[in-house]
């Protein structure tokens, strides 16, 4: 299983992500690809996320039962902890806070 979360993307990526996978909601898709595939989709990501942010989680062998790679300016941010993957909080930007 291979899920993709964006957050103001460009509609040019939606649409191409749209060829690959089912969007079941306003930018989360899903689908079910090898690593080679996946690598590729998430190339398309890199290649034209903008100013935008994106995650994407897939099914691996590890005590977790999955992995994600994350990309853009987001508060959330991956960090390794003794051999586990875990999401840390940016502190709050005073100035953007609502």
């Amino acid at each position: 299983m291979l899920v993709i979360v964006l957050e103001n993307a460009p509609p040019r990526l939606r649409g191409r992500l749209a060829i690959w996978l089912l969007e079941v909601r306003a930018g989360v898709y899903v689908g079910n690809y090898s690593a080679k595939v996946r690598d590729h989709i998430w190339s398309q990501v890199e290649a034209g996320i903008g100013e935008g942010n994106a995650v994407m989680a897939w099914r691996v062998n590890n005590e977790a039962g999955f992995d994600f790679v994350t990309l853009g300016q987001n508060r959330r941010i991956p960090v390794e902890i003794d051999g586990a993957k875990l999401v840390s909080f940016l502190p709050v930007d005073d100035k953007n806070a609502l």
